[in-house]
């Protein structure tokens, strides 16, 4: 016997008719009969009472009846489960992301808009050090990764340019350039350089201002970062979304004139993807992307 035959069973029962039951099934009667036939035969026992306008449940058929329902919803359950699973709508995505991606509210617009569409499907977010992220994407960790762009990444690895995001500098309360009316790339030779993640905003300033930046410790995070600021320890060159969303005692943000530099976030994944909630995700952050532009 074979799922075929379970529904074939199904239909009679609850037909309580062979030539209604065909009819539902959109077989011959005598196919239909046939096949029953077969199935009484290979259990060894008889399923219905045949009467000459409709047919009963025998004990057996009774008892057959009940689990030949919950073996037909478990097949068309796992059937579903397995398409749905191939069009992307249930799984699982790891993603890593720098701190930017959340004080920019991309991460939070692209996965709000990702669990509506698709509610089966688990995200687990982790924030993870920008250095190591594209790696952990092309070796498999994660999945997907937010990052500040630019940046080397692996081979193997692509990138989806999403917002762009200015810099702007952050200074001690103390700090002597608060005194300045406008504060210039020049008026920065001095000055001890707290590096985030990203630096190539903390360069592009000092090129500009035509000097070797002095640079301090690299602490990891941005809020790190903020942390040594407000310390005295040093200014640094951050992305402008932090403003108005990252507020640490003892640190004020102040715009850098004359300043070009720029970087932005991109969203970075395998190549040749092949998990479809994956590939759906993407595909998602590329059309919105391109209804943002």
């Amino acid at each position: 016997m074979d799922i075929r035959h379970f529904r074939y069973f199904l239909a009679v029962a609850r037909q309580r008719n062979f030539s209604r039951a065909a009819e539902q099934l959109g077989i011959a009667p005598p196919t239909l009969s046939r096949q029953i036939q077969d199935m009484e035969a290979s259990l060894g026992t008889r399923l219905f009472v045949r009467q000459q306008r409709e047919v009963s449940l025998t004990e057996a058929g009774a008892a057959l009846l009940v689990e030949a329902e919950a073996t037909v919803h478990q097949f068309e359950f796992a059937q579903r489960s397995a398409q749905r699973a191939g069009r992307g709508e249930i799984g699982h995505i790891e993603l890593g992301y720098v701190a930017s991606a959340v004080y920019s509210g991309v991460l939070q617009r692209q996965m709000r808009a990702f669990s509506q569409a698709f509610p089966d499907v688990s995200v687990n977010v982790r924030e993870w050090a920008m250095a190591t992220l594209p790696s952990a994407v092309a070796d498999g960790r994660y999945d997907i990764g937010y990052i500040r762009s630019p940046m080397t990444l692996p081979d193997g690895v692509d990138a989806v340019r999403l917002a762009s995001d200015g810099f702007v500098l952050a200074l001690p309360q103390d700090s002597w350039l608060l005194g300045l009316k406008a504060i210039g790339c020049e008026h920065l030779q001095n000055e001890t350089f707290i590096l985030p993640e990203q630096i190539s905003g903390t360069l592009h300033v000092a090129a500009q201002g035509g000097f070797a930046p002095r640079l301090g410790p690299q602490p990891g995070g941005l809020v790190a970062v903020m942390a040594l600021v407000s310390l005295g320890q040093g200014v640094a060159v951050v992305p402008a979304s932090m403003v108005g969303h990252v507020s640490l005692p003892g640190v004020v943000y102040r715009s850098i004139q004359g300043s070009e530099a720029s970087s932005w976030l991109s969203l970075i994944h395998r190549r040749f993807e092949k998990a479809p909630a994956v590939v759906r995700y993407i595909e998602q952050v590329k059309q919105m992307t391109k209804l943002d532009a």
